[in-house]
């Protein structure tokens, strides 16, 4: 019986070579490798060693306290990152505007995608997503800074159709995480939130040379594992290493363990019986939740969409709709902070690259993300503003892809204050910033492309609701007691299309009482 080596993160942390690709697994503040992470950061801290690593990952990986990612973002130890998001590891974002390392923002599911045609030893990942955004290589093919220079995407021709290609790189090494792992290497993930695509990472390392460390809770004796359970199988795995501290292994960072969010149990959920106050959020998540049809496919983005679930469960819809979260689960309620990209009582949670093929194939029915920089042309940006990066995530897959796509925000930025009086909107005070520009800072969903594959398109705020058309946005609705040129259009650097029979939102909508969706 062959028997993989236990041995402790320092000695893991010593197999990270000048040079290297490292991949890890992560997803926000969920399934880090965080005593790996740890050690190689106190290596290169005391030695000054490994040096120019690159650092290859799909989703978010930190909690904004210096864990994840940011335990390499360290000048010398790094000298490329190629990731989906980078709001959760903000010392990686200082390090790229800076122009320090170099910079890459991919699509978080085509990076997923990505670590399975390398195992495949396929030339790269072929994809339609990104097309037309800032990762298209016509725009800035994904880079971040100046100092960054190679094409890692190009567009070719498949068949007569543009398409991108996400280029193959070797993983020289892989850091990942699980729960138990046999003295043979097999290793499950039952106590984390999402498997992720460790498979995918531990194939793509082991079919391109590379090594692969699992840090583990616990290594139990051979056989006792359940083979349904192993998502590492022990042929993949180099070396074990068990996480001696708790913190470094929590299921999701600073949270208790829930084993309704791994799919051990399933919990009563208690009814909220004090209805959500009807403030500009509220507005938002009721416009938004008359467009649900029943038996739907949803994905919420964080912020004013997570209104669209609070309101439906109110209204008594919430069976309207089956979430589902781009780590992986499908069903039960998509949890938020550091436990984002879990869910509590899910049906399923499947691996995270294989959700982004039913995303990508236009599998969600409606999506509603957040609404932060929209333009004349339709064209969103979540991903970058100024001196803050914060990625795009999933949000290219999952937006490009949905049957229709809602967009939800306030009309304006900071400090904004409304109210609902006698059904109609009262603003008490204007946000400071416009949200509406004459062009984004950088395409996140393109407004061009939409309307190339005759996408529906809304955009949803609590006074206004425009919609994407051949010819730019159309203004369709208009809050009842809102002055159209002084709270709209003097508040936009565009000038929408107006139609002449421009209606009104929903009366229901402003009063504060149930709006009968049932």
């Amino acid at each position: 019986m062959r028997k993989t080596p236990i041995i402790s993160a320092k000695e893991a942390a010593a197999m990270v070579k000048d040079n290297m690709t490292l991949s890890s697994s992560g997803f926000v503040a969920s399934c880090m490798p965080e005593t790996l992470n740890k050690a190689l950061e106190a290596r290169f801290l005391e030695t000054g060693s490994p040096r120019n690593l690159t650092l290859l990952y799909a989703a978010a990986q930190g909690n904004r306290d210096g864990s994840g990612a940011d335990h390499l973002a360290h000048e010398g130890l790094l000298k490329r990152v190629v990731g989906g998001h980078y709001n959760m590891a903000p010392k990686i974002g200082e390090l790229i505007l800076s122009g320090k390392i170099e910079g890459y923002n991919f699509p978080q599911g085509t990076l997923s995608q990505l670590f399975r045609d390398i195992a495949a030893h396929k030339p790269g990942t072929i994809t339609h997503v990104g097309l037309n955004t800032f990762v298209d290589p016509r725009l800035s093919g994904g880079k971040l800074n100046n100092v960054t220079k190679e094409d890692l995407v190009e567009v070719i021709d498949v068949l007569g159709e543009e398409r991108l290609i996400y280029k193959s790189m070797n993983v020289d090494i892989a850091f990942l995480r699980g729960t138990y792992a046999d003295e043979c290497g097999n290793v499950t993930v039952e106590h984390e939130v999402a498997s992720t695509e460790v498979t995918a990472i531990a194939q793509a390392a082991k079919n391109t040379g590379g090594k692969v460390i699992v840090q583990v809770e616990k290594v139990v004796k051979a056989g006792t594992l359940d083979p349904k359970l192993v998502k590492i199988p022990g042929i993949y795995v180099d070396a074990i290493v068990i996480a001696e501290c708790p913190e470094d292994h929590e299921q999701c960072r600073t949270c208790a363990f829930d084993g309704s969010m791994s799919g051990q149990f399933h919990v009563f959920l208690d009814a909220d019986s004090t209805p959500a106050k009807l403030d500009a959020k509220k507005i938002i998540g009721r416009r938004a939740a008359l467009e649900l049809t029943e038996g739907s496919v949803v994905n919420l983005g964080i912020g004013a969409p997570e209104y669209v679930a609070v309101v439906a469960n109110e209204e008594g819809i919430g069976d309207y709709m089956t979430m589902t979260v781009e780590a992986g689960a499908v069903g039960g309620i998509p949890a938020g902070g550091p436990k984002f990209g879990g869910s509590v009582n899910a049906d399923a949670i499947l691996d995270q690259n294989v959700q982004f093929d039913f995303y990508d194939g236009g599998g969600v029915d409606l999506a509603f993300l957040g609404l932060a920089e929209a333009d004349k042309d339709g064209n969103i940006n979540v991903s970058k503003f100024g001196p803050r990066l914060a990625g795009c995530g999933g949000f290219i897959n999952i937006t490009q892809n949905a049957k229709k796509v809602f967009y939800c925000g306030t009309f304006t930025a900071g400090g904004l204050k409304v109210r609902c009086e006698n059904g109609k909107l009262v603003i008490d005070q204007e946000g400071k910033n416009v949200k509406l520009k004459d062009a984004v800072e950088q395409i996140t969903f393109s407004g061009k492309y939409a309307v190339k594959v005759k996408q529906p398109v809304m955009y949803i705020t609590e006074r206004a609701v425009f919609e994407l058309t051949e010819n730019g946005m159309r203004l369709a609705e208009i809050a009842p007691g809102v002055d159209l040129q002084k709270d709209i259009l003097d508040l936009m650097e565009f000038k929408p299309i107006i139609d002449k029979d421009l209606k009104e939102m929903d009366p229901r909508i402003f009063k504060d009482e149930l709006m009968g969706l049932k």
